[in-house]
């Protein structure tokens, strides 16, 4: 880093050297521009006075007079000539000095301002290396909960919803394995923003279903916990996400945060494809949505893709189990047509536009209908590494693979 800055002054000092040198020179041009002429003007009339003379012209009287005015003009221009050189050769010093300063300072705080001093320039697999690293690094969710202010119930809630909340803050610690009291609770301490308390619930409801817990539980603790170290996705609950999505490899909510996580950690190229497919299959109306519009472009250009936002729920649907079924009660032309037309064009999307996991898992496993194993396989590649990191998706496209015969 120190060799970089030395070698970007050297430069600068360089550019603004030459800079000042074109500078001085041409003041120095310019020097007499006018007092040096007019110099040179009263010399000349001096020697055509005396040629006159001698040529007899005009008489020596009158040769005197002249002789003595166009002096005392020639005198005053030469004074004036010199008062322009030396202020000339003090200004382009002057003007030099400004310029080389002007220079290394606009440099230094473009630098500063656009680029990223102390980051050194890093290969691609040194950013992916760097990128897990922060990921597996991050602070635990307690240091983020308690680096925020202490909650504080807010102070124009109505008396007697705050009598009835805290007669439930009671009756759940006093029935610790009460599931529906503990349900409750998080619902009424997330109305209020504390989100910690409603965390803590939570976490306690996950605990108490045990082998019953839902992928929605799951989802619904990931985001508390996300909501509790104030948006910010802890290792623990990229743990409860996680969980979420073994279970419901398309929970909504469960993405969105794993998205985020992967923003937060220096991987903005995965964010955008989860979030990109999150888009495109919509619902319109669904709660991550919004925060998903308002933070996507940026996070297109992070990742290096020129991006517009699709229609919410535009995703074309590949062909379904159900169709693949139903197809193979046709002739095999019927459905050869059928199939491979709905393939043709979901093929044709997932290249030119990307897609979620689950259509290229879709993809995979009609290809394998239609006997194109070999194209099923290099689809199958590819979106490996197109979904790498994710895990959830792989373990979908593996899936896919194995009912498309082309992983083992």
């Amino acid at each position: 880093m120190l060799s970089f800055w030395i070698v970007a002054t050297a430069i600068t000092i360089m550019v603004g050297a030459v800079l000042a040198r074109a500078v001085v020179r041409g003041a120095q041009r310019d020097i007499g521009s006018r007092a040096g002429s007019d110099v040179d003007v009263y010399r000349a009339q001096l020697d055509e006075v005396a040629r006159d003379v001698a040529r007899g012209v005009i008489e020596q009287a009158d040769a005197d007079r002249v002789h003595a005015e166009v002096a005392r003009r020639l005198i005053a221009a030469d004074k004036a000539q010199s008062a322009e050189t030396a202020a000339s050769k003090t200004a382009p010093a002057t003007l030099a000095m400004a310029v080389i300063a002007f220079g290394l300072l606009a440099s230094v705080g473009s630098y500063i301002w656009l680029g990223a001093p102390g980051y050194g320039d890093m290969a691609l697999k040194d950013r992916i290396a760097f990128a897990e690293e922060v990921r597996l690094s991050r602070p635990a969710q307690s240091v983020a909960e308690n680096s925020l202010p202490p909650h504080a119930d807010p102070a124009d809630l109505d008396p007697r919803y705050q009598t009835l909340l805290d007669q439930l803050r009671n009756t759940v610690a006093n029935r610790p394995d009460d599931i529906q009291g503990h349900e409750l609770l998080v619902q009424q301490e997330r109305r209020i923003g504390n989100f910690p308390a409603a965390r803590t619930a939570q976490a306690r409801i996950v605990e108490l279903k045990g082998d019953g817990v839902t992928a929605q539980d799951l989802a619904d603790l990931g985001e508390l916990q996300v909501l509790a170290a104030g948006g910010y996705v802890s290792p623990e609950a990229e743990m409860s996400l996680r969980a979420a999505l073994a279970q419901e490899p398309g929970n909504g909510a469960a993405r969105y945060y794993v998205g985020l996580m992967l923003a937060q950690t220096g991987r903005p190229d995965q964010a955008f494809r989860i979030w990109d497919s999150l888009l495109r299959q919509g619902p319109e109306e669904a709660p991550w949505i919004s925060p998903i519009v308002a933070q996507i472009e940026e996070l297109a250009g992070l990742a290096g893709v020129r991006y517009a936002i699709p229609e919410i729920g535009s995703s074309v649907r590949g062909p379904s189990a159900e169709d693949i079924d139903n197809a193979r009660d046709m002739t095999p032309a019927e459905r050869m047509e059928m199939i491979g037309s709905m393939v043709s064009g979901l093929s044709q999307r997932l290249a030119t536009e990307g897609g979620p996991a689950r259509d290229w898992a879709r993809l995979i496993s009609s290809l394998g209908v239609l006997g194109e194993w070999e194209r099923a396989q290099a689809i199958h590649a590819n979106a490996m590494e197109v979904f790498a990191g994710d895990l959830a998706a792989i373990d979908l496209l593996n899936d896919a693979g194995r009912n498309a015969g082309v992983v083992d």
